[in-house]
């Protein structure tokens, strides 16, 4: 029997249970020494670990080009304005004419890979507090099937508008290039990228519009993904991946931040009563995501530090994610550590030997190809493991031991499932165990008080779903 705990000092331990040694650490001297293989092992087959390696990771975290994001980003400032309320009839100027270029481009990479991406529009007439007239907003959204899981969708998104100091203004000048030009980039190039391979899951590319005039593209799509039942199970949206100069004077191509929701929006009373005597304000779906992004930067990236922030969005401000999570669907932002506020929202201008604007040359290109290759092996990991555990369970009230249970799932691609714990007051999953193909597990003489749990399923081919943590605060799927 294999016992496989992570991120612990070794330290060699004997199990007089099959004369064996494994590695523990003091934590887990404490703890393993206490779990025990239930009764139902008795096929000692099923719990060989499989791999939690897959090497075709390595080569699509290098796989994105500066170059081909370099033209795409310059091509979309060509524009002069993607304002949602300009121009929509010009072939050479306005948003039109850049949603048009997005979907001649998405159709260009389907060709190459003989129709392997589906190129639709999605979008809807809609008039707000920032559209003062009845406006068209119209996503580009490319879909490359899953083979055996088609309605689980994984989703990168990044936003075609612009806008300059007003928010009104749909004439002048507004490159837009870092925001968000970098983040439709992003996304086309991981289209490049992983269309060259067959996943289990539904990988969508999508670039939103709206977003400035107050998040309507994402609403339109979160309508849309209900509407075709996918199962949504993560949205990367990319707002700003090409700056690393910040406003505080750093200079940093080496890091990025995740935002994530802990309490879920769409959590209901009954929900919020359970997770407030039981846990999980730091456990939402979401959060879990944001953590398995960085679990992969981890293992398959060099010099790119994930820096989880445990916050919805930047301080007092929002983005395309949050859409998806109001409709109950996990959602991360994936962006820039060090922002240039005189970068953003600005008339291009000169005052005081201050430059402003959202002008190319403040976009690092090398840097943009890094967090897309951050998305696009999150995508691919996610797209080639099976779907998260659902109806994730846990007892062990008043007692010694403690029991996650789920249900058992037909997808062929399980092989087993994993269980994780933590510290309560631990941000990341410190340990993890290898189960076997089962629906439950015990954790003997672990108090259910002083850890949190989770659980998440295992493919042959190396990939793991991100975990989920038990009952309504932690699952992916309603």
């Amino acid at each position: 029997m294999n016992h496989v705990i992570h991120k612990v000092q070794p330290k060699r331990v004997k199990l007089s249970r099959n004369n064996g040694y494994c590695l523990v650490g003091m934590a887990g001297l404490l703890i393993l020494g206490a779990v025990t293989v239930p009764a139902f092992a008795a096929d000692k087959s099923t719990f060989v670990a499989p791999s939690q390696e897959d090497v075709r990771l390595y080569d699509i975290a290098t796989a994105p080009q500066a170059k081909r994001i370099e033209q795409d980003i310059r091509t979309l400032v060509g524009f002069g304005t993607r304002h949602t309320l300009s121009n929509t009839t010009s072939d050479t100027q306005g948003i039109g004419a850049a949603r048009r270029w997005i979907e001649a481009e998405f159709n260009r990479i389907s060709k190459e890979c003989g129709g392997c991406l589906e190129v639709v529009t999605v979008g809807d007439t809609v008039q707000g507090k920032r559209i003062e007239n009845p406006t068209e907003v119209v996503n580009v959204i490319a879909i490359q099937r899953g083979k055996t899981d088609p309605k689980r969708v994984v989703m990168m998104s990044g936003d075609i508008d612009s806008r300059v100091s007003d928010v009104l203004d749909a004439t002048s000048i507004s490159p837009g290039a870092n925001d968000n030009a970098s983040g439709v980039a992003g996304a086309l190039e991981a289209a490049r990228v992983l269309s060259k391979y067959q996943f289990n899951g539904t990988i969508v590319y999508a670039a939103l519009s709206g977003e400035e005039q107050g998040l309507y593209g994402g609403n339109i799509l979160a309508d849309y993904a209900k509407a075709q039942n996918w199962q949504v199970q993560a949205v990367l949206n990319n707002d700003m991946i090409g700056n690393i100069s910040g406003i505080n004077g750093v200079v940093n191509n080496s890091s990025v931040r995740v935002f994530s929701e802990g309490v879920r929006f769409a959590e209901t009373a009954d929900e919020a009563k359970e997770r407030y005597f039981s846990g999980g304000e730091n456990d939402s779906a979401s959060r879990n995501l944001a953590r398995k992004i960085k679990s992969l930067a981890d293992q398959y990236m060099t010099n790119l530090e994930v820096m989880l922030v445990y916050r919805l969005d930047r301080f007092g401000r929002g983005g395309h994610h949050l859409p998806f999570n109001q409709a109950g669907l996990p959602a991360v932002r994936i962006m820039e550590t060090n922002e240039n506020y005189n970068r953003q929202h600005q008339d291009i201008r000169v005052e005081n030997g201050i430059a402003y604007g959202d002008v190319i040359e403040g976009v690092d290109f090398g840097f943009t190809a890094k967090l897309t290759a951050l998305n696009a092996l999150s995508l691919a990991s996610q797209a080639w493991a099976p779907a998260p555990p659902t109806k994730v369970t846990i007892a062990g009230q008043v007692s010694p031991s403690t029991t996650l249970s789920w249900a058992s799932s037909d997808d062929k691609t399980v092989v087993g499932y994993r269980v994780y714990w933590r510290s309560t007051t631990v941000a990341e999953w410190t340990h993890s165990r290898y189960v076997g193909k089962v629906n439950q597990f015990t954790l003997d003489n672990m108090v259910i008080d002083n850890y949190l749990y989770g659980v998440a399923s295992v493919a042959a081919n190396g990939n793991v779903s991100p975990v989920v943590f038990p009952g309504a605060a932690g699952a992916f799927f309603n």
